[in-house]
């Protein structure tokens, strides 16, 4: 049973950070190479999940159980099993020429100056369609990465722009989990609160093109590499397919299958290269595999011993004082619970329906709109998901780039500009106004 609310619970959490971004930004700052991979991630946290495992008051062997049912929560196994096929699909469609077939169709299509807000674009639109942030940077990574080498454009930025638009229609998705489950656990119908959701996202994505507009990338001529354009046909049928609204699992290994299936016909791929290809895929996700499992276990203790609970009343009692309009008041209540939920969970799907119940009552003390407060979880865990750099899309993206997390968080500019329009909205209280119809749960 989850304990009172303590502040404690979180000190586990406080730990793993000071571990993962401490020693990295040390060994930035003391100009070591690879500063972020001196420490893997998940060594880094198991000195938190020891703690974690001491603080609690269950019988040790309940503790272990906690642990062990967070490991195995569905979304966190989901998530890994995204890993393993996007690693896959990555090498294998590298290895078959797919991703050299791409990167020479994007570059004579794509403008080199517009390869910044062509990408984020694009991302968006697949995502939307998908309902998944990790399908489709799993399905682009690669063809990004060769856009990005070939235009010399800073792999940082490429990968926050990747996860921008990825995020972007994550949050604005029908099927996304994050909307069915912001919509469900508030009461109000998918569409009132796509019309809620696009009144911010819609202004905050006009002003990332803006400022994606702004890089010069024309500035090197691109090498357009040399390539059989035949190969780059398994990535749009891929991409229909997501459009069609097929599952991400059946996508990713449907695309395995396709990128084997024409490189052997057009160079000769030879079964057994497949068969080590897949593996090394594997391989290379290995970290953000197992650092994603042991965070949920750690975000399991977390939640029993109290640490969510203390967020929630916390931030009810920070927002009643700092605003007096109940409107603003709620909405603030509703966006700060859930970031600072899904700063201890990392996952945003988890995070909304952690905060979903406390979130209805803010919202319907604070004369909220069911599609509002529905809008706000989805766009706040959206938000902190984007941008943090031990959220799986940054640990995708760093493991993608041959980054660090942190390099790729920190560049998720459109992330930053949804909240700032959001947190400007409810200032202005604009679309806080009126009612909606209230669906029951």
């Amino acid at each position: 049973m989850t304990q009172s609310a303590s502040a404690k619970a979180l000190l586990p959490l406080g730990l793993f950070l000071a571990l993962f971004l401490g020693t990295g930004i040390y060994f930035q700052l003391t100009g070591v190479d690879y500063a972020f991979y001196q420490l893997a991630s998940p060594v880094a946290i198991l000195p938190a999940i020891i703690l974690a495992v001491l603080l609690s008051k269950q019988h040790f062997d309940d503790r272990i159980d906690t642990f062990v049912a967070g490991v195995g929560e569905r979304n966190i196994v989901t998530m890994c099993m995204i890993y393993l096929l996007a690693g896959a699909f990555s090498t294998v469609a590298a290895a078959t020429g797919g991703v050299d077939a791409m990167v020479a169709l994007g570059l004579q299509i794509i403008p080199p100056q517009f390869l910044l807000p062509g990408l984020f674009i694009i991302a968006a639109v697949v995502s939307t369609a998908m309902g998944t942030s990790m399908g489709t940077l799993a399905a682009l990574a690669p063809v990004a990465l060769g856009l990005g080498q070939a235009a010399e454009i800073d792999l940082a930025l490429l990968a926050g722009v990747l996860v921008s638009g990825a995020m972007f229609g994550d949050n604005l998705s029908i099927i996304s989990d994050t909307t069915i489950a912001a919509t469900r656990t508030q009461g109000c119908n998918m569409a009132d609160k796509f019309k809620a959701n696009l009144k911010i996202a819609l202004p905050a994505a006009a002003i990332t093109l803006i400022w994606l507009f702004s890089y010069d990338t024309g500035a090197v001529p691109p090498t357009i590499p040399e390539a059989n354009l035949w190969l780059s046909l398994p990535y749009f049928l891929i991409i229909v397919l997501a459009v069609m609204g097929l599952n991400v699992f059946a996508v990713l290994m449907l695309g395995i299958i396709l990128a084997a299936a024409f490189g052997m016909v057009a160079i000769g791929y030879e079964w057994i290269a497949f068969s080590k290809d897949i593996y090394d895929g594997f391989i290379s996700m290995q970290e953000i595999f197992l650092l994603s499992l042991l965070i949920g276990g750690l975000s399991a203790l977390i939640r029993e011993q109290g640490g969510l609970k203390f967020l929630s009343e916390t931030v009810g009692k920070v927002t009643s004082k700092l605003f007096k309009h109940p409107q603003q008041r709620a909405a603030f209540g509703v966006a700060g619970l859930t970031g600072l939920t899904n700063f201890a969970v990392a996952n945003n799907t988890v995070t909304i329906l952690l905060s979903g119940e406390v979130s209805k009552r803010l919202a319907e003390e604070g004369n909220l709109a069911p599609r509002q407060s529905a809008s706000l979880l989805d766009i706040f865990a959206c938000v902190v998901q984007g941008a943090l750099p031990y959220g799986a899309q940054a640990l995708l993206m760093g493991a993608s780039f041959g980054l660090s997390p942190l390099e790729v968080s920190i560049h998720t500019g459109y992330c930053f500009i949804l909240a700032g329009v959001a947190v400007a909205m409810i200032i202005w209280r604009r679309p806080l106004e009126g009612r909606a119809e209230v669906v029951p749960a």
